[in-house]
């Protein structure tokens, strides 16, 4: 990808292809030494690299050539592009011609550590020496943090008083705030007019609730922004949001549909079921946790529910959404079907995950069993449209992109990203069954401590809405993967789900706060998010 975008950067700007590296550098952050690393890697590798572009060899001849990618033995050859028009072999071997005597070769193969480069090595202490300084907090950890990232308040609510552990957002206020604010939801202290604290007279008795996702990359809003990889858009703005992102593993919760808080990006009203409910009843500021990770499924899932804070004592009930929508079926072997959770380790695993809420989640709290789609939606809007990288010249399909990563084993889902409609069909089909199984544990299982639901994955009736405001279908997917749905799709989602459950099950919700003009008039925005 890196090389395609400098080959179209030259294209772009009508200039060479060294141009276009240093081009390409100048737009990256300083932080965590981005620019840095990128003029040295060009001080590296860039001759070899401008060499084979002069002489017209794409990105996949140049990164076999480099040795960036590599052709195993017994597989097929993986690439991107259409083939060269002379054969590969001899493409290839006029390629490694040309950079025969470069030291790229030496190191592009000396090591998979990059950090064991010699060029790279004191950028990577660096590197370590601020991660090693950032109170990091991964996706096991239950702590709440003042910082965003690093699985900080972008995924859960933040922390008011980091000195105190016994404050932090979602616990029943400890003597009403009189004094300080133990929930961090920004209400505290008491009133002068009548003595009586104000967390007592604008919350007690609302119901207050906190909202709890356990998902995967869809629900964390995996997202790689398309100007990162389309050099028609690329600018000095680009990249100003990259650090941020790759401390949050690529992951976006501060926007996503569940837990989002921030103002929307993609031009629609932002509602998250987290913003639902503060609406709703202002005490719930700042009560989410948004649990995801990426690749996570069923199966997984009990290697960081553990990170779930919620102490059934001394908390406020919450809503749990458990939407694992997609590893259970997806995956990137080239036989994919062997590979899915089967129906009866499917139940074994859930039952776990709700006996492990019930001992950790509050009297009086809700579950939601989230159903997985039918994703044979992504091959039938996008596979004759043309990837970001193929855009330019008309060159790359998601047909073709999607074919790539199933060569190399990475796709996030070969089963319904695969021009094999047998395999697609097949994929729905186990999906549905997993679906089943989730409908059928909610209606046949009780536990004292929540009640459970379950409600479908529909994302044809979220299409339908989409194409009502003059919409297309594919504009629903994440462009770069062709994979996840993207912020408006969650968005649209996520009002769907509030729909539904305040018709079907508003005691879910919670009653609607009527002091919440009076919680604004003294409280302002509550300290934001």
């Amino acid at each position: 990808m890196v090389v395609s975008v400098i080959e179209q950067l030259a294209q772009v700007h009508n200039s060479t292809a060294q141009a276009s590296m240093e081009r390409l550098c100048s737009y990256l952050p300083e932080k965590m030494f981005l620019k840095a690393t990128c003029y040295v890697v060009v001080r590296t590798f860039g001759p070899d690299i401008i060499k084979l572009l002069d002489a017209d060899m794409n990105a996949d001849v140049v990164c076999h050539t480099l040795k960036f990618c590599q052709q195993e033995p017994g597989q097929a050859l993986c690439h991107l592009y259409p083939l060269p028009k002379e054969t590969w072999k001899f493409a290839l071997e006029k390629a490694r011609q040309m950079v025969k005597k470069s030291p790229t070769l030496k190191y592009s193969r000396s090591s998979s550590d990059i950090c064991s480069l010699p060029f790279l090595a004191k950028i990577c202490q660096e590197i370590k020496s601020i991660e090693n300084s950032v109170p990091f907090r991964d996706a096991d950890s239950d702590k709440y943090s003042a910082f965003p990232t690093l699985r900080g308040y972008h995924w859960r609510g933040r922390d008011c008083n980091d000195s105190d552990e016994m404050a932090y957002p979602g616990r029943r206020p400890d003597t009403w705030d009189a004094h300080q604010d133990s929930n961090c939801n920004g209400i505290w202290g008491v009133d002068p007019k009548d003595g009586i604290p104000y967390e007592k007279k604008f919350c007690e008795g609302s119901q207050p609730r906190g909202i709890i996702l356990l998902g995967d990359s869809a629900g964390a809003h995996f997202h790689i922004p398309p100007e990162w990889i389309t050099a028609s858009q690329m600018s000095l703005k680009s990249f100003f949001n990259l650090p941020a992102a790759l401390t949050d593993e690529l992951d976006w919760p501060q926007l996503s549909g569940a837990t989002g808080f921030l103002n929307s990006t993609s031009g629609i009203k932002g509602n998250s079921l987290y913003l639902h409910l503060w609406k709703r009843n202002r005490c719930n500021h700042r009560d989410y946790q948004n649990l995801s990770k990426n690749g996570a499924s069923s199966q997984n899932l009990e290697g960081f529910i553990k990170s779930l804070s919620r102490n059934p004592l001394l908390d406020q009930p919450a809503v749990v959404i458990y939407a694992m929508i997609g590893n259970d079926v997806c995956n990137g072997k080239t036989d994919p079907v062997p590979e899915m959770t089967t129906p009866e380790r499917f139940y074994s695993k859930v039952m776990e995950t709700l006996k492990y809420l019930h001992s950790h989640l509050p009297n009086g709290s809700h579950v939601i069993l989230y159903g997985l789609p039918d994703g044979t939606f992504l091959w039938d809007n996008l596979h004759d449209r043309y990837h970001p990288l193929g855009q330019l010249n008309a060159d790359v399909t998601y047909r073709q992109f999607y074919s790539f990563l199933s060569c190399l084993q990475v796709s996030p889902c070969h089963g319904w990203m695969s021009s094999n409609r047998t395999l697609r069909a097949l994929t729905s089909e186990r999906a549905k069954q997993l679906s089943g199984m989730l409908k059928k544990i909610a209606a046949t299982e009780k536990f004292p401590n929540f009640d459970l639901f379950y409600l479908d994955f529909d994302f044809q009736e979220v299409m339908k809405k989409w194409q009502q405001r003059g919409g297309q279908p594919w504009q629903l997917i994440e462009p770069v993967d062709g994979f996840h749905p993207n912020e408006v799709a969650l968005q649209l989602l996520a009002d769907g789900v509030w729909d539904k459950v305040q018709l079907q099950w508003p005691e879910v919700l919670g009653k609607e706060n009527p002091f919440n003009p009076q919680i604004e008039q003294v409280f302002g925005d509550q300290g934001g998010h």
